[in-house]
């Protein structure tokens, strides 16, 4: 049985450089869930994140067994905004408001997905389960690049992004800043964690 890993079916999307590049993003499949609060420390970020991975691998088996298809659980990814902006700058985490994605393949319907997130209910109990949502998301036009490094240490890169790559190739922003972690934070040093950011933008 053939396995699909989204990283290789869309390379372009997940394997960036280290330079920004303008990049047109197709319409993707994802399990999303929608929270505020600094997610270092909040109860329902993590509750959030293991609801998301809990759907998203019984998923990946339920394809194998209905479809004989399998494929490799795609990367945590986020959407980040607040109502005052500023509190990126600041790292006012507090304030943030995200929107966790895991991408899945076109196959997997809404019948799939309500049938799993029954079973899941029973099996491993989680508070944010009935949250989760199947959607689809076209971003089109983004600049993206690839971050190495602590994710506090994001802001001079999306300064750049923001304040001269974007306005001087002709662009405005617009939708919600995205990140796409390629690291596992818990086993990964900060400096070496490896994170797309993306910017979906506008020709002015």
């Amino acid at each position: 049985m053939e396995k699909i890993d989204p990283k290789k079916l869309y390379k372009s999307l997940y394997n960036p450089k280290r330079q920004y590049e303008f990049i047109e993003i197709p319409k993707l499949k994802f399990l999303s869930i929608k929270g505020w609060g600094n997610p270092n420390n909040s109860a329902d970020y993590a509750n959030s994140i293991g609801a998301l991975y809990s759907l998203s691998y019984g998923l990946k088996f339920h394809s194998k067994k209905k479809y004989q298809k399998d494929y490799v659980v795609g990367p945590l990814e986020g959407l980040w905004w607040a109502d005052n902006m500023n509190d990126f700058i600041t790292r006012n985490k507090d304030n943030w408001k995200w929107e966790m994605l895991i991408w899945q393949p076109d196959w997997i319907e809404i019948d799939d997905f309500e049938l799993m997130l029954n079973q899941t209910k029973n099996k491993k109990p989680n508070p944010k389960l009935d949250e989760v949502e199947l959607k689809t998301i076209e971003e089109g036009l983004c600049v993206q690049i690839l971050h190495i490094g602590s994710y506090d240490d994001e802001a001079p890169i999306l300064a750049k992004m923001h304040d001269e790559i974007i306005p001087q190739n002709g662009f405005k922003m617009r939708g919600l800043h995205h990140e796409i972690y390629l690291s596992d934070p818990r086993k990964t040093k900060p400096e070496k964690l490896k994170t797309i950011l993306r910017q979906p933008v506008l020709k002015v």
